[in-house]
């Protein structure tokens, strides 16, 4: 495996590191870390003297552009929607989600840092979030996009079976769960939840941009 850099722009210590293991030190427990991984020790520390912002798409120091779209697959995306997606560090490690609109890449929410989590929990918890979203600005049909099968599958049956350990250190995590659980027993919608073909069209929008 190659070996890789990570800059940590806000944390429990910040700079650059030469492991992950050394990387998970300074982000673990912090809420809201930044951090990121580069290929090489100089594009690492040229990052960490830039901002963040500027390098939340890749590890080689540049933005990644968007995906170019064959034109079949622009007129199969619905773009008046939003996408959901979520992130881990770890499995299980802190965890975070986010929904965006899927046209311009604008960020509408974004929840975390949870404790102890699983990201299959996080695309749960967002597509619950997204759905009471969309209730809320009375968007009654408006898609949703997800790229998780699993997550999809816990809203459809409106439960969800992880097999995380429940502690002191996620109940909040679950707290929510079970708030995500009763939201879709009292509600009804009819936002179509569509599966976001990441294969054919990269990224979902709401992608965090840490791999």
């Amino acid at each position: 495996m190659a070996k890789k850099y990570y800059v940590v722009w806000e944390g429990n210590n910040i700079g650059v590191f030469d492991s992950w293991a050394k990387c998970q030190l300074q982000i673990k427990g912090y809420p809201n870390a930044k951090y990121k991984s580069f290929k090489t020790k100089e594009a690492a520390e040229a990052a960490f003297r830039g901002n963040f912002s500027d390098f939340i798409k890749t590890g080689d120091g540049k933005k990644s552009p968007k995906p170019v779209l064959s034109e079949a697959a622009r007129a199969e995306i619905n773009w008046d929607s939003i996408s959901v997606d979520a992130a881990c560090s770890g499995n299980p490690g802190d965890l975070e989600y986010r929904g965006v609109d899927t046209k311009t890449g604008d960020e509408i929410f974004r929840i975390g840092v949870f404790r102890k989590g699983t990201n299959n929990i996080g695309e749960f918890l967002a597509l619950v979030h997204g759905l009471a979203y969309l209730q809320k600005i009375e968007a009654f049909t408006k898609p949703i996009y997800s790229d998780s099968k699993i997550a999809m599958s816990w809203v459809r049956n409106k439960k969800v079976q992880t097999k995380l350990e429940r502690s002191p250190v996620n109940e909040k995590l679950f707290q929510l769960i079970k708030r995500g659980e009763q939201w879709l027993k009292n509600n009804t919608y009819k936002n179509p939840i569509l599966k976001w073909k990441t294969r054919e069209w990269g990224e979902i929008p709401a992608d965090f941009g840490r791999k």
